[in-house]
């Protein structure tokens, strides 16, 4: 008999990429997205086994496995469970290995020096952007744009600039309909492509109150990638936001996109990240 007999053939879920999923690092990994998403609200045992479809002795004991490794962290009276420090460690380890951020960085103290307006950096991540970097106007604070969170793509700057870099049928936005975040939000289909397709025109990608109340933003993509995965953006309140100021803000964040495109550095055999 093999020596992957029914015990290993247990651990393995449906063929990923020609390689069958390994169904315990699939479960823990589900395990910490779901406690990652849910941010500051702490989930119960039994939330998080009906939410993962699996047994409350199951997801107790795997519970326990990523509380000991600090994956996971718990309350002291052990009911309640949130996302542990060694998350945060390596969503640090990725900002600091990837050397596309940290040439990017000067640029955006640039963009935030000469604009005085909140400048971010993102990735395209399926339907979202991943905030990456972000620098923060002193006049006003965004407490959801911190760096690591997830915003959709239909309604900011950022990931409009990053959906218009790709053809119409294959924009990565899922069969569902779309968020609205804000009445203004583009949530039919047609009226956001005829929005990608200024977008192309023009060269940037603008939001006007589509994401936040009250907050304008102009996104541009990042072209050492085809397609582009991250992109650059200016946030400003709708309040200051005059002609020549949007003048200004297009003008500066198209000199620092130049920068950072001709800035990021040859890999020179180091490995190319693809995400």
């Amino acid at each position: 008999m093999s020596e992957t007999g029914t015990g290993a053939a247990s651990q393995t879920g449906p063929q990923t990429g020609g390689v069958r999923e390994v169904k315990s690092a699939g479960r823990t990994v589900e395990l910490l997205e779901v406690l990652a998403a849910r941010g500051d609200r702490p989930a119960r045992l039994r939330e998080l086994a009906e939410e993962l479809g699996v047994p409350r002795s199951s997801m107790y004991a795997l519970l326990q496995t990523l509380i000991d490794r600090g994956w996971v962290r718990t309350d002291a009276t052990g009911s309640l469970y949130g996302i542990g420090i060694r998350a945060l460690l390596t969503g640090t380890s990725y900002l600091d290995s990837d050397p596309r951020v940290r040439a990017a960085r000067p640029y955006l103290d640039e963009a935030s020096d000469a604009l005085g307006e909140t400048i971010h950096l993102g990735r395209l991540d399926g339907a979202n952007v991943v905030y990456l970097a972000t620098r923060e106007s002193h006049e006003y604070l965004r407490t959801f744009s911190r760096v690591g969170r997830r915003f959709p793509a239909h309604a900011g700057a950022l990931g409009k600039a990053l959906l218009a870099e790709r053809p119409d049928d294959q924009l990565p936005l899922g069969g569902d309909g779309l968020e609205a975040l804000t009445p203004n939000t583009r949530t039919d289909r047609a009226a956001l492509a005829a929005d990608l397709a200024a977008t192309r025109e023009r060269g940037y990608a603008v939001d006007r109150e589509e994401g936040v109340l009250g907050i304008a933003g102009f996104g541009f993509a990042l072209r050492y990638d085809a397609p582009a995965t991250d992109a650059i953006s200016c946030s400003v309140p709708v309040a200051r936001l005059t002609p020549e100021h949007e003048g200004r803000i297009v003008a500066v964040m198209r000199e620092v996109r130049g920068k950072i495109e001709s800035g990021v550095p040859h890999t020179n055999g180091a490995p190319d990240w693809r995400a």
